[in-house]
This record gives structure tokens, sequence and C-alpha cells, in this order.
């Protein structure tokens, strides 16, 4: 599946979903980024002045059902794979709505769409005194979802391509995700929770004690300003609509589960689904397909 490839600071690569048209780009040298690294408290926004090379560039993926939600969470784990370390990440809500939007830096209409209630914001740097920043911004329209992205690298850097390209897996999961929580959430930021099992079909979890719900409790109690989104995930069979709403019911009882049993507080987990869409083994055989029916915990904010 051919897609469209961004090229970051340090190599770094971010393949946008089929069907992205690219409808602005713009680099300046010797410029400031006020880079967010907070939420908008209603009297001002926490950013950090990143300088040298600033390249911003946005996107419009047509034709597509996916969430904004949904386009983050893989470009997301693409930035981690490349080796950046995410400083904030939010939704509309939590960022802080009008008041972020119109407090950062967002390429106008009819080039970058904002739906001030439907957004996702992710900034992100490269580790140690590299000068190498990203941000991330998707929202959607009724039709289309639009993409920003802006870098930031030391003035002398090459100005980064968008080339065509086959990288053809970007969800993959890295081992770290199956091992120890603790040690996959400050990592990679996400944990796959293999010991729940589901059924073709089914959104029911099973009563007894899972491991990894006590651990995500655990894990968030040690950590109070953590919060985690619960990911679904099916196998092919069937239509991506229904795969989409299971999914998102398997994501709901997990939470229920966490919050009913656990005592995490409600209000530190979200339940998404995302049916299909990013499968870690084959769909061809029955043990891919049992793999691919999951639930996952991303981390989506700390401080």
């Amino acid at each position: 599946m051919a897609a469209t490839v961004l090229g970051m600071p340090a190599g770094a690569e971010i393949a946008l979903p089929d069907g992205s048209t690219p409808t602005f780009e713009e680099t300046e040298n010797e410029a400031r980024y006020a880079l967010p690294i907070g939420p908008h408290d209603g009297d001002e926004l926490r950013t950090l002045p990143a300088e040298g090379q600033v390249t911003r560039r946005a996107w419009r993926i047509g034709g597509t059902g996916l969430s904004s939600f949904q386009v983050m969470i893989t470009l997301r784990q693409q930035l981690v794979d490349d080796g950046y370390e995410v400083l904030f990440e939010c939704d509309a809500s939590s960022c802080g709505g009008y008041d972020f939007r119109f407090g950062t830096d967002v390429i106008g209409e009819p080039d970058m769409h904002v739906d001030l209630g439907d957004f996702q914001f992710l900034s992100a740097r490269i580790p140690g005194d590299t000068g190498q920043y990203a941000s991330i911004f998707v929202s959607r329209s009724a039709s289309s979802a639009y993409v920003q992205v802006i870098s930031v690298a030391p003035a002398d850097a090459a100005q980064p391509e968008v080339v065509t390209s086959t990288k053809t897996d970007p969800t993959a999961m890295p081992d770290e995700a199956t091992g120890s929580l603790g040690e996959a959430m400050e990592t990679i930021g996400r944990y796959i929770m293999t010991d729940l099992s589901f059924e073709t079909g089914s959104a029911s979890l099973g009563d007894g004690q899972y491991d990894s719900l006590a651990a995500i409790a655990t894990y968030l109690d040690a950590h109070p300003s953590a919060r985690v989104a619960l990911v679904g995930h099916t196998d092919a069979e069937g239509s991506l609509a229904a795969n989409i709403a299971i999914s998102e019911q398997r994501a709901i009882s997990v939470m229920e589960r966490l919050v009913s049993r656990y005592g995490v507080a409600a209000d530190r987990l979200e339940a998404k689904g995302i049916g299909y869409l990013a499968p870690i083994a084959s769909n061809q055989t029955d043990d891919g397909r049992t793999r691919n029916r999951r639930v996952e915990a991303i981390l989506i904010s700390t401080e």
C-alpha cells in the first residue's frame, strides 16, 4: 500500500494514510516556534521556544472515516519508533479547546481545518541537545481528516522531503509492548493486554482476575497525573463499521472493569475502538486473528 511519507529531522519518517493530499508547505530558516508542552489553562499556554529551521506542512485526507484519534494514534507510534520523546499530548477538551487552538501556531483555512470540539495534539523532541522538535495537530471535517506537522531542526539542517514510499506496517508493535507494563509505558507509551481474550463478535470481558488490569491500576496509582486510553482492536472478519463498533465496546468493557473492580477513577480513562485498522499479526490464520482481537493501554497524558 503506497503512502505519503514525511521526512523529519534525524531521518525519521511519518507515513500518512492513503488519500493524503498536501495543502501547505513553508520552511523558514533561523525562525522560532513556540512548541506547546502543556494545555491552555485559561490564562496562558505553556510553551518551549524551539529555534532553528522551522517547517510547517499540512495535508487533507479525503474519503476516510478515520477519527482524529485514529489518525493520531498511528502517527504517534511512528514518531516514537523513530526516536522521538513525547513531551505533551491532549485532545480538544484537555488541550483547552478554543483557547489552545488560537493560542498556538495553526495553518489557516482551507489548508488546515480545525474542529474546536474534535482535535488531537502532540509535541515531541529528539532527546539530548539536538535542537530537533516536532508537533502533530489532527482534526477533521464531516468528509475529511486534516494533519498539520511542524518540525524544527538546527538552522543548517537539510530541508526534509516528501516522497512516495511503500512503508507497509507503521502500526507493528515493538517487543516492549508486551513486556512489563511500567517499562512499556515509560519507554514507548503503550501496552498490549495479552491476558484479555475476546471471541469474534463478542464485547464481553470474562469474569476473573486479569494481571494487566491490576498493573494498570497500580501504575495509575503511582503516577497521579497520568491518563490512559484503552483502544480496542479486532480481527478482519466483518465490515469496518461493525468492527469499529465492537472494538469500542470491548474497550468500554475493560474501562468499566477498571473502574468497578480496581477502583480507577473514570476521568483518568477513555475508551476508543479502531476495528481492524491496526493488526499486529496476519488475519489469514486463527492464531493471528486471536492476537488481533485485543485491547491496548496507551499513555495519553502525564506531567
